[in-house]
């Protein structure tokens, strides 16, 4: 009978489904388990606990003491988030360092990998060899990057050598060295590429690095790269701090490619262009403000060939500008330093405007008595205007002055539907510099103008009705608002010296308007959906008015142009505006512009329409027609995670196509990807340009610096 029990007991040790061995803190489950001195042996369905950490294999070696394991077969290690099914396994349960092979693992939140080994350096440091990685959820990642080397620091970040990025098996771009961020945030780290074709300009590829230097810091550097034009480089710093001072600076830079075949080097090397782009808002003592704003290129053809952006690159401007401003109970103040530069590439001229500085001190309305209110305005000017080559030959004109004007305003608004407000002033101004009389000759002479302005204005009388529904609930509400005004501007002694930046003019003319307004109610208040408007001023004194300059076959008119207007908003987003001027002295339209607002890109569908037409009636003006049209429009189908955009350009009046694009985006959980194609008529040589780019989980895209609006 004692035979048989220990003859029991013997192969309950080794036949157990589920017998337990402790040794200090390590817990074994096992179907067969045996010890030979520190050394723990187990197999079939073995199951280690220890701390924090589980371990299952098919065989296990332990060693009690070093806390050393191996183990092989159907491994899987449970450590804090993180999961490891390896083949074999040679790990340490104290430093958690440890060597495995033909590994598949996935680290919190989402980032999934299979190496042939691994090395575990650390509780956050890995080293894998020929691996794939992806972040992607599905059960057949669409994208993942396959290595030859691998370090990844746990919540942190990815590095790869030899790295081939796959979009579902299909292997798209490599990189000798990649580097890719874990975390959800900024991180620090290589965007994804861009690249495309360029019939004028070659390959084209684009890599931007992103530096993450604070919370309230960051910077952007890009490389671009023309096969057949160069090389770009370029930089975005922005920055915010405290009680709003911040902005952000880019810089750009390209090197043309020399070409050594070409019998005119100076149209083949073309001198090198430069980009400074700043903005900057800065609070000061006192409760001053500085605004700075910077947009200046070194070539304006460089930025009509390069630049995306249509509405930018057929406009050459460059600008600067400080600007200084306070506000106080009620006055305002501020100085402004600017610079203006506009390329008219018809006559090859460039005009420069410079205000040097430009001063205003001035107030709101201070109630002396009912009803008598004062208020007044104050300025400085130093200013420069002219071409180029005027400059070149200190020929520019120029003046500096100083003008204060005095206002008394009497606002008369005790009938609810009448509103009448009459202002009085008196205006001093003094000239440093003048007209030579009877020429074109700047003298420094000053000289004191006088002269007084007197207003009437009358809204009214105002008319309205409310319209209700079935159930007597207000629907709509109509106003009617007749508009009256009279101005006159005093006769100028000498006005003929003043040197101004066009022409002197004087005021001295009747307004008169129709106003009519729709409002239905909405969130308990009313908002304007539509708004209809007509309004003409007739000059009284026309050769002195701002129509002198339109004067045809020796006649001014007296009528300005008939101004309509029409807005309609019947959802924030659906919109039309409308705007007409008809010239009543020559009988025809003059201005003509159209806006339509169908959704907005973040809908399903959408589609905005800008038309514009204006004609030059009058002979010998300088001033253009246009008539041209844009089309934006764009439409999304989320079942097959797509979206289109389209773009368009048309010049009626030459009827030729000035620009077009259209691009395809396809964004879907883990992957973006977006092809554009660009075709650029209204350059010297139109260019067709096609561009790809595409970014991966927590990897943005490297940007377009010359980018467009939507493109």
């Amino acid at each position: 009978m004692t035979a048989i029990l220990i003859l029991f007991l013997l192969m309950g040790w080794s036949f157990s489904l589920q017998s337990t061995l402790s040794s200090s803190e390590i817990e074994i489950i096992a179907h067969y388990k045996e010890k030979t001195g520190n050394r723990i042996f187990a197999s079939e369905d073995v199951e280690i606990r220890y701390k924090n950490i589980t371990l299952f294999a098919d065989k296990v070696e332990l060693d009690i003491e070093t806390k050393d394991v191996w183990a092989e077969g159907n491994v899987v290690l449970h450590l804090p988030r993180e999961v490891v099914s390896v083949e074999s396994i040679r790990f340490n349960l104290n430093s958690t360092e440890g060597r495995f092979e033909n590994v598949h693992g996935m680290i919190q939140p989402s980032i999934r990998y299979e190496a042939d080994a691994m090395e575990r350096k650390s509780d956050n440091l890995y080293t894998v060899e020929k691996a794939q990685i992806t972040s992607c959820s599905q059960p057949v990642p669409r994208w993942n990057f396959s290595c030859s080397k691998a370090n990844f620091k746990k919540d942190d970040y990815i590095e790869m050598w030899n790295t081939l990025v796959k979009v579902k098996k299909i292997p798209v771009f490599y990189f000798p060295y990649f580097r890719y961020p874990f975390d959800k945030d900024k991180a620090t780290g290589f965007l994804m590429p861009g690249f495309g074709f360029s019939g004028t300009k070659g390959f084209y590829y684009s890599q931007s690095f992103y530096w993450n230097i604070r919370r309230n810091m960051d910077a952007t550097f890009t490389l671009d790269y023309y096969a057949s034009r160069g090389l770009g480089g370029g930089l975005e710093y922005r920055y915010i701090f405290r009680e709003g001072l911040g902005g952000n600076i880019k810089l750009y830079s390209f090197w043309f490619k020399n070409d050594p075949e070409s019998a005119d080097p100076e149209v083949a090397n073309p001198a090198n262009a430069y980009i400074i782009r700043l903005q900057h808002n800065q609070p000061l003592p006192f409760d001053f403000k500085l605004v700075a704003d910077v947009d200046y290129q070194s070539s304006f053809d460089f930025l009509r060939e390069f630049d995306n952006n249509f509405k930018r690159a057929v406009v050459s401007n460059r600008r600067s500008q400080v600007y200084l401003s306070r506000s106080w109970s009620y006055f305002n103040l501020s100085v402004r330093a600017s610079r203006t530069e506009t390329y008219y590439s018809q006559t090859d001229r460039t005009l420069i405007m410079n205000n040097l500085p430009e001063i205003h001190f001035s107030s709101s309305l201070i109630k002396l008595f009912s009803p008598l209110y004062f208020s007044f305005s104050s300025s400085f000017k130093r200013w420069e205007r002219g071409y180029q080559s005027e400059f070149e030959k200190d020929k520019q004109t120029h003046s500096q002055s100083f003008s204060l004007s005095p206002t008394l305003t009497f606002p008369f608004k005790s009938i609810p539907w009448l509103s009448v407000t009459s202002a009085f002033s008196a205006n001093l101004s003094y000239y440093f510099q003048t007209f030579l009389p009877g020429t074109n000759s700047i003298v420094d002479e000053p000289v004191m103008s006088k002269y007084f302005t007197g207003k009437f204005e009358l809204v009214g009388p105002v008319f309205s009705k409310i319209f209700f529904d079935e159930d007597n609930n207000p629907k709509l509400k109509h106003i009617i608002e007749p508009t009256f005004s009279y101005k006159y501007d005093s006769p100028v002694v000498d006005s003929e010296q003043i040197v101004t930046t066009r022409f002197f003019y004087r005021n001295h003319y009747f307004l008169y308007g129709l106003n009519n307004r729709f409002l239905v109610k909405q969130n308990k208040m009313p908002r304007e959906i539509l708004t209809l408007g007509i309004n003409q001023t007739f000059y009284l004194e026309p050769d002195q008015s701002p129509l002198q300059y339109f004067e045809f076959e020796g006649e001014i008119p007296e009528f300005s142009d008939i101004n309509a207007s029409l807005r309609f908003y019947p959802t924030s987003h659906h919109s039309l505006d409308f705007s007409a001027s008809f010239n009543p002295f020559l009988k025809n339209f003059s201005r003509l512009r159209l806006g339509l607002s169908l959704g907005s890109p973040n809908d399903r569908l959408f589609l905005k329409v800008n038309w514009y037409k204006s004609i030059n009636p009058y002979k010998g003006n300088a001033l253009p027609s246009r008539h041209q049209i844009n089309f934006y429009w764009g439409f999304k189908i989320p079942s097959i995670s797509l979206e289109a955009l389209a773009e368009a350009d048309f010049n009626i009046v030459q009827k030729e196509l000035l620009y077009s694009a259209a691009s395809l985006i396809y964004n879907y959980q883990c992957i973006n990807l977006r092809a554009d194609v660009r075709i650029f008529f209204f350059r010297e040589q139109p260019e067709f340009q096609f561009r790809f780019s595409f970014e991966f989980g927590n990897i943005g895209k490297t940007t377009d610096f010359f980018g467009g609006i939507g493109f």
